[in-house]
């Protein structure tokens, strides 16, 4: 069979995918899976990476404003069709995940009659999922969504990254002396706090900005910090108990040696925390619907995170209020949580009804 994936852009989209694709080869190691990406998007290092074949169609940008290039959507939209008809092309099936690459997938799907399965990982579905919804019975979500069709969809959980998996458990019963280990694998001392502060795969300026003002005084009061800047972004430089650095390949140890997490709340990074039993500081992405915000609310309400609006988060404010999110941190962090594991597992379960034309 031929599978193709759709889910692009970042990594919040892409990693769920390379999830569910490694169990789909677990069951099936003799099929063709095929992933369609933009030349833009973090598909283009993460998707060959991990040994799977990349098709590449034009990225569909909706500006947010009324602009000329408003008017250059329909085109780039049709020749992202185009290119998505030629690599669904004897698919089998089509899974998506949102993003740029999954609404042209959706429409070439439908057109072709491929069957559609589609994972929602925000508690606010995104466009480009309702769009593909439209198409299909066959829907799944990381979490209950309040309204639309995703409200009706399977709860699967988000799938987690291989080494957050392993992480999750090869810790079970040692978490303490876990979190040492990766403190001290890092390079950072383990009786000192450590804050990782990461903006997600493209990094966040305005977290950014705040981290590298606030970096001397952080330090000089022995806290440590690990700052994941993003690819695109220049980097400040180390100083003693400060170091930067472009990506974290290694999340999963990042996360145990962490004492506080700093970051922004995409549902990919929602789940990790969640799964490695840490507590964060979460600054919502403040464009868009709403829906960083929504995916925090769950970690929020369990005592495991605090949200504040970026406009509030300045060098001063974090001066200020750093010891009392690290004293929340040592009452509060939780070991791991196992409720995202079988998420892969339940999403391939849900394709395999789609191919064989199940009702849900």
């Amino acid at each position: 069979m031929k599978i193709v994936f759709a889910g692009g852009g970042t990594a919040g989209h892409i990693q769920p995918a390379l999830a569910t694709a490694r169990e789909w080869l677990s069951r099936y190691p003799k099929d063709e899976l095929l992933f369609l990406g933009t030349a833009s998007g973090l598909e283009t290092d993460l998707v060959p990476k991990a040994g799977f074949t990349l098709s590449l169609i034009p990225r569909v940008r909706v500006p947010r404003r009324v602009s000329l290039s408003l008017f250059l959507v329909p085109i780039s939209l049709i020749q992202a069709i185009i290119n998505s008809k030629k690599a669904l092309k004897g698919a089998d099936i089509l899974i998506g995940f949102g993003g740029y690459v999954s609404a042209p997938a959706y429409i070439a799907a439908k057109a072709l009659r491929v069957p559609i399965v589609i994972h929602e990982a925000n508690a606010k579905p995104g466009i480009a999922n309702r769009l593909g919804a439209l198409f299909t019975q066959y829907l799944a979500v990381a979490a209950p969504v309040a309204k639309g069709k995703f409200a009706r969809a399977l709860i699967t959980g988000l799938p987690l990254r291989q080494d957050v998996t392993e992480a999750l458990l090869a810790c079970a019963g040692r978490w303490e002396s876990a979190r040492k280990e990766a403190k001290i694998s890092l390079g950072f001392k383990d009786y000192a706090p450590l804050v990782l502060v990461t903006g997600g795969s493209q990094g966040a300026s305005a977290i950014n900005q705040c981290i590298i003002e606030s970096r001397e005084s952080l330090v000089d009061g022995q806290i440590q910090i690990l700052h994941a800047l993003g690819k695109k972004n220049k980097l400040p430089d180390p100083i003693a108990g400060y170091l930067p650095t472009a990506y974290i390949d290694d999340m999963a140890t990042a996360y145990l040696a962490a004492d506080l997490i700093i970051a922004r709340s995409g549902a990919v990074t929602c789940s990790e925390i969640n799964a490695l039993g840490r507590y964060a500081l979460f600054i919502p992405l403040p464009v868009g619907n709403g829906e960083q915000r929504s995916n925090a609310l769950n970690l929020r309400d369990q005592g495991r995170a605090e949200i504040l609006d970026q406009r509030e988060f300045t060098s001063t404010w974090l001066r200020l209020n750093i010891d009392r999110l690290l004293q929340e941190s040592s009452k509060r962090t939780l070991e791991g949580s196992t409720s995202d594991v079988d998420a892969s597992f339940k999403i391939v379960n849900l394709m395999e009804l789609a191919l064989r034309g199940g009702s849900l």
